[in-house]
This record gives C-alpha cells, sequence and structure tokens, in this order.
C-alpha cells in the first residue's frame, strides 16, 4: 500500500510505502515506549508515594521507608539495652544470694564439720563470672538478638547451677544431726562432759546431754535416717537409735514411749519417743548423745550456732 500527497508551491508529490515489516516495527517500537515510560512513572510515582505517603506505600508494596526502618531498629535496640540491663540487675542479686547463703552456711554450720563441708567441693573453683553484656552497636540487629539470647541462656545456666549446688548443700546439712531433739518447753541440765554422778557423787565422763522436760514430751529426730536400735538397757532405759549419712549416730534414752521400729526410716522433725524416766535416771529427761563412727561428740559441737545460743 502506498500514500501520496501533493505539497509546496510546485505542488511535487511524495509517496510513502506501508509494507508489514515497517508496520510490525512501528507497532514494536512503539510498545516499547509504552512499557518504558509506564516503568518510569511507576518509579517515580511509588517514590513519590513513599515520601508523601508512607502508609499507603506499605500497603501497596509492603515496604517501609528508611526513617521507619530506623524507628523499628531504635525500638529493638532499646528492647535489648533493657533486656541487658534486666540481666546485669538479676545477676547482681544472683551474687547477693550467694553472698546470703555463704553467711547462712557459715553460721548453720556445725564448727566441727566446717572444714568438711568448705572440702566439699574440693577440686572445683574459681570466682563465678557474670555474663559480658557487649555492647554490639556496630553488629546488625539479628547478630545482637542472637548475642542476647545467649547470654540470657548462660545466666539461666548460672542460676540453675547456683540453685542446684544450694539445694544440695542445704540437703546434706539437713542431714546432719544438728537439730534439737525436743521442742521449746525444756531445759538443759546437764552438759557433755566430766562430772559428779547423780547416783555414786564419784566423777563420771557424762557422754550426752540432759534435756528436762514434762513426762511425755515429744522426741523428735535431729536429722533423717534409719533406726537401729528400739528397745531396752538396763542404763539407757527405753532408748532409740538412729543412724544417719557420713557415719552419725544418735541415741535417745530414758524414754517413756518409743514410737519407732528397728529399720524404720525417720526424716528431720519426726515424733520418735516420749520424754520418761525409765533407766538410770533420777527425773524426767532426755539423755541425747551425738556418735560418729563410734566416737562420741558433745551435742554441742552439732546444734546449729543460732539454736544453741537460744538455749
Amino acid at each position: 500500500m502506498q500514500l501520496m500527497w501533493v505539497s509546496g508551491p510546485t505542488a511535487s508529490v511524495r509517496t510513502i510505502s506501508i509494507t508489514a515489516q515497517k508496520v510490525l516495527v512501528g507497532v514494536c517500537v512503539s510498545a516499547f515506549v509504552l512499557v518504558l515510560f509506564g516503568v518510569l512513572l511507576h518509579f517515580i510515582g511509588f517514590r513519590i508515594a513513599i515520601e508523601m505517603s508512607p502508609s499507603l506505600a506499605r500497603s501497596m508494596g509492603g515496604v517501609t521507608t528508611e526513617a521507619e526502618q530506623q524507628k523499628v531498629e531504635a525500638v529493638y535496640r532499646e528492647r535489648l539495652d533493657s533486656l541487658r540491663q534486666t540481666l546485669g540487675t538479676t545477676v547482681q542479686e544472683i551474687r547477693q544470694l550467694e553472698s546470703l547463703k555463704n553467711r547462712f552456711m557459715e553460721v548453720a554450720t556445725p564448727v566441727n564439720l566446717r572444714d568438711k563441708y568448705t572440702k566439699k567441693d574440693e577440686g572445683r573453683g574459681g570466682p563465678w563470672v557474670a555474663p559480658r553484656f557487649q555492647n554490639a552497636s556496630s553488629k546488625d540487629l539479628a547478630q545482637e538478638f542472637s548475642i542476647a539470647q545467649d547470654e540470657f541462656t548462660q545466666t539461666q545456666a548460672a542460676v540453675k547451677n547456683l540453685t542446684q549446688n544450694w539445694s544440695a548443700q542445704l540437703s546434706w546439712l539437713h542431714a546432719l544431726p544438728t537439730g534439737i531433739p525436743m521442742g521449746k518447753d525444756y531445759r538443759v541440765t546437764s552438759g557433755f562432759g566430766i562430772r559428779n554422778d547423780p547416783f555414786t557423787g564419784q566423777l563420771a565422763m557424762h557422754e550426752g546431754l540432759d534435756f528436762v522436760a514434762e513426762v511425755g514430751a515429744p522426741i523428735i529426730a535431729t536429722a533423717a535416717g534409719t533406726v537401729t536400735r528400739s528397745g531396752w538397757d538396763g542404763s539407757y532405759g527405753n532408748v532409740v537409735e538412729v543412724s544417719h549419712i557420713e557415719g552419725f549416730t544418735t541415741r535417745y534414752a530414758h524414754l517413756s514411749k518409743r514410737l519407732v521400729e528397728v529399720g524404720q526410716k525417720v526424716q528431720r522433725g519426726d515424733t520418735i519417743a516420749q520424754l520418761g524416766n525409765t533407766g538410770r535416771s533420777t527425773g524426767p529427761h532426755l539423755h541425747y548423745e551425738v556418735m560418729r563412727n563410734d566416737r562420741v561428740l558433745n551435742p554441742t559441737q552439732m546444734l546449729l550456732q543460732t539454736t544453741a545460743s537460744a538455749q
């Protein structure tokens, strides 16, 4: 197909041949221009939308502005700083609790057992170093979260270890015969050591403590253990003996009534007998002895300091 037109004062004739190839090329060029224009318009318009209306841009394309991103990161960093401060405070509280625990153990542990207590974990030591909370401002947010999580995990592990250690130590102390075998209403009338025998008047060794109270007053186990003797003895009268950990044995004599049998398990504070006046006794009282590996100990060395000083 050809197009012809006349122009100019000379009436010249011009012609243009339109072929299928030229039409195809024209269409392609037009399409390319339109696509390019559309891309440019979209890009420029989207940028304007981001700056003018961030909420519209976020709903359209799920993007945030740099200012919004910085704001989000600032919030997370503030939370990280708060977490680090909380962890730091927790660590300090743990250290204070450990110090209080050590003071408690110092007071509660009998004098003659302190050496053993301090050597209980022989071969282990060194200061407990608190987790180091680093200020990783140069690291990306994900890495800072990872570091904070590791620090938190370490702190949790430290708390768990301390709790287990304290529980084990207190359980160990609780299993030793450090309690008082009587309730509140009692008097100690005879201590451990040489004294005048109440029957003969001669010097004799008294291998325990005498607690005076009313007949029938409850006698309690001073530590957890197993009853190894519950019967009658010519000198002790009704007597109960309890075996404890680490070779300790306690003896409760002159009882009016025995409430436990041989082989029975008892816990600290359990009532095992009633006070009486049986055997070689001048009046109602409890004769209490403590032995370790068949060696007689002064019971006052086993009593908790706070309890012993109060009586």
